[in-house]
């Protein structure tokens, strides 16, 4: 019995060997390639497991049937996991190489850069006492001239914007004072025909009370 179970065993493990060695990867672009192999095969060996284990609960030896599907899931992952191992890790090691590579590339062009300025001539110095260059603006006369004449010109317009603004205020409280007096008449008028009607309305009444009264008898 237990020599049959190994010899199951082995015949699982030579059907889940690969069929072709793993080759090495000697580039960057390999590596990228083999990490997105090794994505698209563990995919196909979780689903074939799937499978396996789904047809595995139909027969009468569920045990069994499912010890094997998980070894031919483990040996074929592990392959898988080898040949990721392998993609990831020369990607590390490219991935050093060019840093060295760049960081070397960036100390020589400092290094050159550094030896094209000592090479070059000292500049001369500036003089500490140049001449003074002569005005070119107007002189001082003219700006105090000139500034003169435009505080003039402000007050002018200030005077002339006073001038207009009395007239406007003066305008304002005719027309206020019209207004209110209008308002008067109107009050006024409003207060004789009220007490007009008022005088009416009496007298109509006492002239219908006396008409309502029996006459006297003779």
């Amino acid at each position: 019995m237990k020599a049959r179970f190994i010899f199951m065993a082995l015949a699982v493990l030579s059907a889940a060997a690969p069929a072709q060695p793993v080759q090495p990867v000697q580039s960057v672009e390999q590596a990228d390639a083999a990490l997105a192999l090794v994505a698209k095969d563990r995919n196909a060996v979780n689903a074939e497991f799937s499978a396996s284990e789904r047809e595995c609960y139909t027969k009468f030896f569920v045990n069994n049937c499912l010890d094997k599907a998980k070894e031919k899931r483990r040996v074929a992952l592990a392959e898988i996991r080898v040949r990721e191992v392998d993609a990831e890790h020369f990607k590390r090691v490219a991935s050093v190489a060019k840093r060295d590579a760049d960081l070397a590339e960036r100390t020589r062009k400092d290094a050159e850069e550094a030896a094209l300025r000592a090479a070059q001539p000292p500049k001369a110095p500036k003089e500490e006492h140049a001449e003074p260059k002569a005005p070119t603006g107007p002189r001082v006369a003219e700006r105090e001239a000139q500034h003169e004449a435009k505080v003039k010109r402000q007050e002018q317009k200030d005077a002339a914007n006073a001038t207009k603004r009395d007239a406007n205020v003066a305008a304002f409280e005719r027309k206020q004072a019209e207004s209110q007096r209008r308002q008067e008449i109107v009050a006024r008028k409003k207060l004789e025909n009220e007490e007009k009607a008022r005088k009416a309305a009496e007298k109509e009444a006492a002239a219908a009370k006396k008409a309502a009264q029996p006459a006297p008898a003779r």
